[in-house]
Formats: structure tokens, C-alpha cells, sequence
């Protein structure tokens, strides 16, 4: 039977992407300058198993480019790991870009086109020469001792596992490829005579007793069992050795006329002679491979499922959160005696209803680390680049957000990483002369507020200049003030082509970034506010709702159409007072607190005639660092709704997010509170009440 291992692509590409991720972070977690064997060595063991997964997975699915980079890789990492090669500045640079040409090979090997080969061909080339001329640490072994030299030939005992088949690994396979290094001789035993009855044939019931001729260095030998080493007993033995030290422990073969391999089968058991326990072979520097390789405690049971099923399902659980809404306000016209059973069972639907939606949501949200993890090695790069000196700490990185969430907020965050590299952390001189630790921080965290993740970017540069920001807004033709408080100063930034850099580079100084950071922070129903002391840094915090999936809301009501608004920018509910608005620059606001709040009414952003004064209810909602009233009719109360994507004809429309059915089954738009706000300042809707 012919295994289709096409079906396994997908898998192994997932894996082997997580691999060179954390072949990324744990290069990066390595101090070259404090490097110690002992304290470092899982660490450098993590980076080695991950490279030698990939090569083990790429050879299998025939992506020989791939093995054979990785090959290498595997090599110089295996000695890092002996202690046979310092750990260099210049040996984790070297790597870091390795990584980089991998995943080059890898989705070159994805997406069925040519890798770039410039650039393989010249991480290859540093990997090479590192390998072949860098200076090794005092702590190489010398002499013999070291087995990574060819022997004469080996002796090698390959007992697998009874379940060897079953994971599609065939021997047959790797003593094909073990004959192309040498003249091969093969002994085959039974390793388990059992009854034909008793036999299950689906079972390895095989073991294999190997000579192999030829001047052949140790580590292309084992290679050859790399991807079964787990699964089988391997011992390789220099033939010199096996033959001089137990010279009855392997029987060798007759070599056989015609050259080709020879295959004798021994029936019966399996004999303590045939097992080459007397032929130890000599320990090496680095020790086996497989020593300290092998992760503690029980693996975590998991599987692997479409994005596509759960968003399926998801969509499911919405319509019964929709369904069940709906249910439940046909039941408040019920006579509670009458239908009790029935209420009582409207209530356990409702409780299942969003047990069970918790519990699908669940499935999607993901750890922040997925997106923390991309900036150790763009801080590392990119502070090299400018010639800057600078440490990354984040903080709630297990902090969990929806996966189409974090797909998105990822470009956002690096433009903003990128920013305070460039512009907020000063170089090493700078700092010096400032008084401050010449190394500077930016800082990434991200923690749960409400129904709503909170990420912060921090820097400890030189924060915002106020000064030069009003002067561009100025030569751009923006309406300024020197009085503006500064959280209206720091919001310029935004504005579309706006940069303070006064040299363009491949980094930043185009004014093309912040007006997009906004526009797709405003897509996730989210906002942004910016805090900046001269001299001692800025910081910026973005605020997105966990999940867009299904969206808490505050129904209102307008004249007799209902309207939904994102709870998580609701900050309270108040009457309309029986006073009249007071009027600043000709537009309503009312003193709420010592505090001037502008007012929007919906009524006049939907050209309908006023209501009757007295009967109106404000919601107080909140953008950015601005809030704003929002004058409706009636406040209906809080209900969960699924967010439908607006036909394409409305679709762009300011003042829009979506669309929903809500418990009455009636379809109701859900409000952009920050489009509608500026919105309505463009049109001039907020005008005197009748």
C-alpha cells in the first residue's frame, strides 16, 4: 500500500513553523557574552531538537533542500552543545539568519515556487565558513576521543520498536540509505518468535545487526536513524572497536561476491550474541544525541482542527444566542403560573446557552505570546541597525484575545515597536549624556480589562515633541493652537502623511504608519490613546474588544428603529436635564461634573425631526481620549449579538459597524462610535435642539 504523504503537508509546515519560532526565541534568550554550558544546555538543546525535527520532517516528505540546510544547522549546533564550539556573537547571528533562510525554503516548499536562492545561498556560505573556520572553544576534545572523525567502518545494532510501522517509518527505507554511504552487510534476526497465531502483522518483529565499510564520520550515520531514534534501540560502535574488543559480540558475515549488500536471517529468538552490548561505543565529547534531548512528563492531548470548523461552529453558537434571545423575550408575555416548566426550562437554555458559548469561544483565543514572540528578533535586528542598544520586556503574554484578533492587531504593533526604536529610544551616547541607563526599554504588555484586552507600547526615550508636532501640523495645513492640551497634540500624529523625521529612511519618515495603525485599531472597534513626558519616554495604549464574534451591546432606540452600541465604549447612562445645553463655538455640550461633554443627537445624524423635549436619555460614550453624549430616545438594555458584515452597497458608510438580529428578531445597524462622532462633526449635526 502507498502512503499519499501530500495529506501530511499541511501538519508538517504548521510544526516546522513553530519550530524555527522557537529556534528564534531561545537564540535570542542566548547571552554570548555570559554563555555557560551547564546553565545554557536546554537551552541550546531546545534550538538543536527543533532544527533536527525539521530536518527529520523534510527528509521524509522528500524537501531535500530543506534537509540538507538544516543538515548543516543541526551540525554546528551539535557542536555548541558538545561544548566543542564557543557560543559567539557572531555564531548567533549566523544562526538567527539561518532561520531566516529556512523558513524562506519552507514557504518556498508551501507555496510550489522557486526559494530565493541569493539568499539561502549566502546564510549557507556564513554557516559554512563559521563551520569550518571559526576558532572552537578551550573546551574542544582532542585526539580520538572526539568521534566525530571517520572510522574505518561501523558496527551498528538497529532493534526497533514493535510499533515502528505504525508511525510510517519502514526500514527498509533507512538501509537503502544507509548503503549509499558504504559497502553495507546486514544480519537480520527475530527479535520475538511468537506462535503464527499470536503474531500481530502490523507489528516490527525484525532486528537488525549492520556493518558498514567505508571511511564515514559518525554523525552522517546516525543521520540516517535520526527520524526513528525515538523508536527503536540504535548503538553504533567504530568497527575497530567492535571487532578488537568483542570480537564474538557480532558475528560478521561472509562478504558476499557480487558486492551488493547481504542479508542473512537467523531463526529463533533473540540471542545475547547477536546483541552488540560488549561493543560500547566510545563516548563523545557532546555526548549521544539523544541524551537530555527528550522533554519531561506527560505530553498534552491535543489535536488539530480547521480554523474553518470552529468558525463554522462559532457562527452556530451565535445563531443560538440569537435564537434563544428571542425566545426569551417572547416568554416575558407568559403567565409565569400557567408555564412555570417551561420558564424554568427557558432558564436552563439560557444558562447552557452561555455556558456553551464561553466554552466555544474558548477555542479561538489565543495567548499574546503568538504575537510578543514575533519582536525579540525584529528588536534585536532593527537596534543593531540604527546602532542602538535595547531591551525588550513583555508582560502577559499568556493574556488571551481572539485569533482573528491578534492576526490583526499584529501589524499595529509592530509599526509601534518599530516607532519607539526609531524615534524614542535614543542612542547609547545620548542616554549617557541624559543621565539615563545607556541600554534603553521598550516594554510590551498586555492584561484583561472587562469585556476588553489592554496592550501597552513603552519606551523610555525621549517621549514626544510637543513643539515640532504643532510646527508639521502647521506646514500641513492643520487647524492648531498652542493652547491645545496635549492628548490633542499627541492625536496629530495620526493624521494621514504626518512625520516629525527629518530624514527618510527604509525604517521610518514617509508618514505613512500611524494613520494606519488607527484606521485598523478603529476596524477592531478598538481605540488608542497616547501618553508622553519629554525626556523620560511615551506610552501607548490600545484597547480592542476580546472577540468580535459575538459583541455585548446597549440597544437605543430612535424614533421606533432600534440601534446597537459596543457596550465596552459605554461609560454610563444619564438623563437628559430639563435645562437647556449650553453652546461652545456654536456646538451643544452639556456641564457634567466641572467637565464640558459635547453632545451628538442621533436624531439630527439621521435628518429626523426633534422629539419632545425632557424624554431624551444621553449615553456617554467614549473615543479615543475624548468623550462625547449621544442623545437617543430610550435606552432598551444589554443584549449579546452577532455581527453581520453590511451589504457591499452600504458597506463604508461613517457612523456603521454592522449589522445584527436581536431578540425580537427585528434586524438592528450597530453604531461606530468613533465614525459617528466624526461623523457628525463633519456634517454639522450637532445643532440646537427644537
Amino acid at each position: 500500500m502507498t502512503i499519499d504523504l501530500a495529506r501530511f503537508h499541511a501538519a508538517f509546515f504548521e510544526e516546522s513553523f513553530e519550530g524555527l519560532d522557537a529556534m528564534e526565541s531561545n537564540l535570542l534568550a542566548l547571552d554570548p557574552a555570559a554563555f555557560d554550558l551547564a546553565a545554557d544546555k536546554e537551552t541550546i538543546n531546545a534550538i538543536f531538537r527543533a532544527a533536527h525535527s525539521i530536518k527529520g520532517g523534510s527528509a521524509t516528505f522528500g524537501f531535500s533542500a530543506v534537509a540538507g540546510f538544516t543538515h548543516i544547522l543541526e551540525t554546528l549546533l551539535d557542536q555548541m552543545r558538545a561544548g566543542s564550539r564557543a557560543v559567539s556573537a557572531e555564531g548567533v547571528n549566523a544562526l538567527l539568519k539561518s532561520v531566516d533562510a529556512v523558513r524562506e525554503l519552507l514557504e518556498a516548499a508551501r507555496d510550489g515556487r522557486e526559494a530565493n536562492t541569493t539568499l539561502v545561498a549566502a546564510h549557507q556560505q556564513t554557516l559554512e565558513a563559521l563551520l569550518h573556520g571559526a576558532t572552537p572553544s578551550v573546551a574542544v576534545a582532542t585526539g580520538p576521543t572526539a568521534k566525530t572523525v571517520a572510522a574505518k567502518g561501523w558496527q551498528i545494532r538497529f532493534a526497533p520498536q514493535p510499533g515502528l510501522f505504525r508511525s510510517g517509518n519502514d526500514p527498509r527505507h533507512l538501509l537503502r540509505e544507509l548503503a549509499t554511504l558504504g559497502h553495507l552487510e546486514i544480519e537480520a534476526t527475530v527479535a520475538d518468535a511468537r506462535p503464527l497465531a499470536e503474531t500481530v502483522p502490523e507489528d516490527c518483529h525484525l532486528h537488525w545487526n549492520l556493518t558498514l565499510h567505508g571511511s564515514v564520520d559518525e554523525a552522517r550515520v546516525r543521520d540516517v536513524f535520526a527520524w526513528v531514534e525515538d523508536e527503536a534501540e540504535i548503538v553504533i560502535a567504530a568497527l575497530a572497536e567492535a571487532l578488537t574488543e568483542a570480537p564474538a559480540a557480532i558475528p560478521t558475515p561472509a562478504a558476499p561476491g557480487d558486492g551488493k549488500p547481504s542479508l542473512t536471517l537467523i531463526q529463533g529468538g533473540k540471542s545475547d550474541a547477536a546483541k552488540p552490548s560488549a561493543a560500547k561505543p566510545e563516548q563523545r565529547s557532546g555526548g549521544d544525541r539523544r541524551q537530555g534531548d527528550r522533554r519531561g512528563g506527560a505530553a498534552e492531548s491535543s489535536i488539530r482542527v480547521s480554523t474553518e470548523k470552529i468558525d463554522q461552529l462559532i457562527n452556530l453558537v451565535g445563531e443560538l444566542v440569537i435564537t434563544q434571545a428571542m425566545l426569551a423575550q417572547q416568554a416575558e408575555a407568559l403567565d409565569p403560573i400557567v408555564c412555570e416548566k417551561l420558564l424554568s426550562g427557558l432558564t436552563q437554555l439560557d444558562r447552557n446557552t452561555r455556558q456553551l458559548q464561553e466554552s466555544v469561544m474558548s477555542i479561538r483565543m489565543l495567548p499574546m505570546e503568538f504575537v510578543f514572540s514575533r519582536f525579540p528578533r525584529m528588536v534585536h535586528d532593527l537596534a543593531g541597525k540604527l546602532g542602538k542598544e535595547v531591551r525588550l520586556l513583555t508582560v502577559g503574554e499568556s493574556t488571551e484575545l481572539d485569533k482573528g484578533l491578534i492576526e490583526k492587531i499584529a501589524d499595529p504593533l509592530t509599526h509601534l515597536v518599530r516607532n519607539a526604536l526609531d524615534h524614542g529610544v535614543e542612542t547609547r551616547e545620548a542616554r549617557i549624556a541624559a543621565g539615563k541607563d545607556p541600554v534603553g526599554t521598550v516594554r510590551l504588555s498586555a492584561a484583561h480589562q472587562g469585556g476588553s484586552i489592554v496592550i501597552e507600547i513603552s519606551d523610555d526615550g525621549r517621549g514626544l515633541n510637543r513643539q515640532r508636532i504643532l510646527a508639521k501640523a502647521r506646514e500641513s495645513g492643520l487647524a492648531v493652537s498652542d493652547a491645545m492640551p496635549d492628548s490633542e497634540v499627541w492625536q496629530l500624529i495620526f493624521a494621514s502623511g504626518f512625520s516629525t523625521a527629518e530624514v527618510v529612511t527604509d525604517v521610518s519618515g514617509r508618514g505613512v504608519g500611524m494613520d494606519v495603525v488607527q484606521s485598523k485599531i478603529r476596524e477592531l472597534s478598538g481605540q488608542i490613546q497616547i501618553y508622553s513626558e519629554p525626556g523620560q519616554g511615551s506610552r501607548f495604549t490600545i484597547r480592542v474588544p476580546l472577540t468580535l464574534a459575538i459583541l455585548p451591546t446597549l440597544l437605543v432606540r430612535v424614533d421606533a428603529t432600534t440601534y446597537a452600541l459596543p457596550l465596552g465604549r459605554v461609560v454610563e447612562v444619564l438623563p437628559m436635564p430639563s435645562r437647556r445645553p449650553d453652546y461652545v463655538d456654536g456646538h451643544p455640550v452639556l456641564d457634567l461634573r466641572s467637565s464640558t461633554l459635547p453632545l451628538v443627537w442621533l436624531r439630527a445624524w439621521l435628518h429626523l425631526a426633534p422629539c419632545v423635549a425632557g424624554s431624551e436619555v444621553i449615553v456617554v460614550l467614549q473615543t479615543g481620549d475624548f468623550r462625547y453624549g449621544l442623545v437617543v430616545d430610550q435606552v432598551r438594555g444589554r443584549e449579546e449579538v452577532v455581527i453581520k458584515a453590511l451589504p457591499k452597497r452600504v458597506r463604508g458608510i461613517p457612523g456603521y459597524a454592522g449589522a445584527t438580529l436581536i431578540g425580537d428578531g427585528s434586524l438592528s445597524l450597530i453604531l461606530d462610535v468613533d465614525g459617528l462622532q466624526r461623523s457628525a462633526s463633519g456634517r454639522g449635526s450637532r445643532v440646537k435642539r427644537a
